[in-house]
């Protein structure tokens, strides 16, 4: 067995694990962690003969751990090492290891919380933060707490980046276990700055020709999806037909996750004597999977993953930057053997710019299987111990599906119907169509059809029509060369699927084949995402959650007024999604098999155009509507509602104010201000116009009965229905606290501005002599604003401390005036001089 950086570290591992039961260990890729560690636990004595399952995140890495392990140990897989992923397993009555991914340690441990027999939970790459995972450890460590007495169920999480004391918190500050690794220096090689919308794929082919002419080893390249796959390796193609000594010398071998397990091989193993590899692949070579010969890595610096938006409640594949973190352990993989180069294709002032580190996908993924899970496990998400807790919002907005898939009842917990969802191992969309098809008889399409939702597009042309790729699968279409595989995928995913279900069909249909069915059951699983076309033959729909798609090119599908769109997506920032893949819809399944979907209102509202209340009965999908109906008899209550919606709708702006009834508004409200500002509760109604708009049932809803025209709210009194909500006295109160005018020295009664914070009092600055301090109102709490003015009305000073302005500022104010106005009464001393309202007082 060779020596591997790991073996360094493994005797304080096992240290660590006798005396804690849990553990963190932090070591780079490459490291040797995934294949060692659970070998060299195996014999401890505190696993007293118990198993160990070790979550991997990836189906390629969890197929080739569990087989290098058997290697190891001279074994087949399936004997003391074993795995179980998605489509495929390989455990015998021996296996003691096994490595799962994809949600199954989740089954696991909703079929059995206690893990019995299972000694330790090995979370391999946790530093990836995949939602299974995350969940998976939440109820692991729950599930220990509430049922493991006796042998504890012992915890640990491999982490290749340096998050070690966040994850050591989590644990009740477990010990930290670090393997410095092994890695040869890496030269970098930077590009030119990346431009937003740039096509990656001419610098990638062009990057991969100068490696293959510049340095020697294989070459793993680094590309956010199986499109740029695609494209890059056409590029290569022809670029190879040109150099027929790189066509001879040069393996080209694509690496993903949706390849069969002899394409994935092929791109894992070491190259045959006197060729090179270069190897195209996602995010999935970043970490777990080691390629053998690579010393050269060129990263597009680009990553494909999945977001959640809640605002459409739909998921899409963004493409975005990788963080720095993903940038380092790519680089790492040009060090392994030797020293290496990475070409990285961005700028190093970009580099710079890059997140630390990728955020954790449950903080940007849908979470209804992960509500499903909870809710079946008995538990809201603050019950548990997260890294990152689930966001609200996208929470509570996955438990709304689930009620709306017959999941969960009002209170939270699950339904029988959403027990039967919570056993099968797909998403619960996926799991509705799949009990729903069964009880109506139509197992075989349901199955069909969920595989191919489960799976990626199996048909890349001949439009979005669903029905297509359901002839692939019967074997009446044949699938085009490269699609082959992804269609045996979803034949082997749809058998899997009719093994799960076996109970009786409850609810049968008489045409189980025809092809309306197909809409039908898709309609089941995306009951947000029925579409009605916006006009016949077009290509708009509007979909039952609100949104808009499209078909950016002639469809035969157009056709249909009304489709269920299965996949869908835009790019940021674009009102409509594209559409991608869909199925028409028979309307009137909403008379029978989809009426769950369907609700009835009586929507009366005002109708812009015609100046009118309109009243209709409406029938709808979501926000779609099948058919409307006018409504002849309306209640006297449903005629005030209407309006008082209109009039909150559009704004108070719509009744007769007048400037003197604001101004009647914002001396209440004043008197209100004072007495909560000084900590007393307020006799003053709330009269703003906040309150007045939440309130309007109340107060105005008895006075707009005859109202019918958008004019005859301008007959309305507005001004008597709002004075009666002012109780006596505070009327009286009212004119005395808050006056409409205040007398100033000179006799006049000069009118107050409430529509200001402090009120306003503006008056020539003549009418003020003798008066020495500033106005009070509101039994002199409130002091006023003086706009002082000149004889023409202009404002020459604006104070809250007219004696202070008489002893400092006056006489530079006087000199201004005097020169502008010589005809006017200017006295030296204005404390002791007559006011007046002419040019001089009477008498001089």
């Amino acid at each position: 067995m060779i020596s591997l950086p790991i073996d360094a570290v493994l005797p304080a591992l096992r240290q660590a694990l006798e005396n804690r039961d849990e553990a963190v260990l932090e070591a780079p890729p490459g490291a040797g962690k995934t294949t060692r560690v659970p070998l060299a636990l195996l014999e401890e004595p505190w696993l007293q003969g118990q198993s160990i399952i070790m979550l991997e995140p990836r189906r390629l890495a969890a197929r080739a751990a569990a087989e290098r392990m058997a290697s190891e140990l001279g074994e087949k897989v399936g004997e003391t090492v074993g795995y179980r992923i998605r489509l495929d397993s390989k455990v015998g009555p021996k296996t003691r290891i096994e490595v799962v991914t994809e949600g199954i340690l989740t089954r696991r441990l909703q079929s059995d919380p206690a893990l019995e027999g299972v000694g330790l939970v090995i979370f391999d790459e946790f530093h990836l933060r995949n939602l299974d995972a995350d969940l998976a450890l939440a109820l692991a460590l729950n599930g220990r707490e509430l049922f493991r007495d006796e042998a504890a169920l012992k915890v640990l999480l491999m982490s290749a980046t340096l998050e070690g004391e966040r994850l050591s918190r989590l644990l009740d500050d477990a010990p930290i276990v670090t393997s410095e690794g092994r890695m040869f220096p890496v030269t970098t090689v930077w590009g030119k700055p990346q431009q937003p919308g740039e096509y990656i794929e001419p610098r990638v082919v062009s990057a991969c020709l100068d490696a293959l002419a510049e340095q020697a080893g294989s070459l793993l390249v680094f590309l956010p999806g199986q499109a740029e796959i695609r494209r890059v390796l056409a590029g290569l193609e022809e670029a190879f037909d040109a150099s027929p000594s790189l066509r001879q010398d040069t393996l080209l071998c694509p690496l993903h996750g949706e390849l069969d397990l002899n394409q994935q091989r092929a791109a894992i193993d070491p190259a045959p004597a006197g060729k090179r590899k270069v190897v195209l692949a996602t995010n999935i070579a970043e970490t777990s999977v080691t390629i053998d010969g690579v010393r050269v890595v060129i990263d597009a610096g680009l990553e494909r993953v999945p977001r959640f938006d809640p605002r459409s409640g739909m998921t899409r594949l963004d493409t975005q930057r990788i963080s720095r973190a993903s940038a380092t352990q790519r680089a790492g993989r040009a060090g392994r053997l030797e020293p290496g180069v990475c070409y990285r294709l961005w700028s190093e002032s970009q580099h710079e710019q890059m997140a630390g580190f990728s955020a954790p996908e449950i903080q940007q993924a849908d979470l209804t299987g992960l509500a499903l899970q909870l809710a079946k496990w008995g538990v809201q998400p603050g019950d548990l111990a997260w890294l990152d807790a689930p966001p609200a919002a996208a929470y509570a907005q996955a438990c709304d599906l689930l009620r709306r898939l017959g999941a969960l009842q009002q209170d939270g917990q699950l339904t029988k119907h959403g027990q039967a969802m919570a056993e099968l191992p797909s998403h619960p969309r996926i799991a509705h169509l799949l009990l729903r098809g069964h009880e109506l008889g139509l197992t075989e399409t349901a199955c069909d059809i969920a595989a191919l939702l489960g799976e990626r597009d199996i048909q890349r042309g001949g439009g979005a029509d669903l029905h297509s790729r359901l002839a692939i699968l019967s074997g009446e279409h044949r699938a085009q060369r490269g699609e082959q595989g992804g269609a045996q995928r979803a034949k082997q995913l749809a058998r899997q699927y009719r093994s799960f279900l076996k109970g009786p069909v409850s609810a049968a249909v008489a045409d189980p084949q025809h092809p309306r069915w197909v809409g039908c059951l898709l309609a089941l699983a995306y009951p947000d995402r029925v579409a009605q076309q916006r006009r016949a033959g077009g290509a708009e729909y509007r979909l039952a959650n609100g949104r808009a798609a499209m078909f950016t090119e002639a469809d035969a599908l157009m056709k249909h007024s009304w489709l269920v769109i299965a996949d869908l997506g835009s790019r940021q920032g674009q009102r409509e999604e594209r559409i991608y893949l869909a199925a028409d819809l028979d309307e009137s399944l909403f008379d029978d098999v989809l009426k769950e979907q369907v609700s009835q209102v009586d929507e009366l509202d005002w109708d812009e155009r015609e100046g009118g209340l309109r009243a209709e009965r409406q029938v709808r999908v979501g926000a779609l509507t099948l058919a409307r109906a006018p409504l002849a008899d309306l209640s006297a209550e449903a005629r005030v509602q209407a309006l008082v919606n209109y009039v909150r709708r559009k704004g108070l702006e719509l009744l007769p104010w007048t400037p003197e009834l604001r101004q009647w508004q914002a001396r209440i409200a004043l008197l209100r201000l004072l007495d909560e500002e000084a900590g007393n509760h307020s006799e003053w109604p709330d009269l703003r116009d906040e309150a007045l708009l939440q309130s309007l049932e109340a107060w105005l809803g008895p006075y707009v009965g005859k109202v019918t025209r958008l004019g005859h709210f301008a007959q309305l009194d507005l001004a008597g229905i709002l004075r009666n909500l002012l109780p006596w006295p505070l009327p009286q109160q009212l004119d005395i606290q808050a006056p409409q005018t205040v007398s100033v020295p000179s006799g006049s009664n000069i009118r107050v501005d409430y529509s200001e914070r402090p009120p306003v009092l503006a008056v020539r600055l003549q009418e003020l002599f003798g008066q020495a301090d500033t106005p009070r109102i509101a039994n002199g709490r409130q002091v006023l604003k003086l706009h002082l003015l000149s004889p023409a009305r202009r404002p020459v000073q604006v104070t809250q401390d007219l004696a202070n302005f008489w002893k400092s500022t006056y006489s530079e104010v006087k000199k201004d005036l005097k020169g502008r106005y010589p005809k006017h009464f200017w006295p030296d001393d204005p404390l002791v001089a007559q006011a007046t309202a002419r040019a001089k007082p009477r008498g001089t």
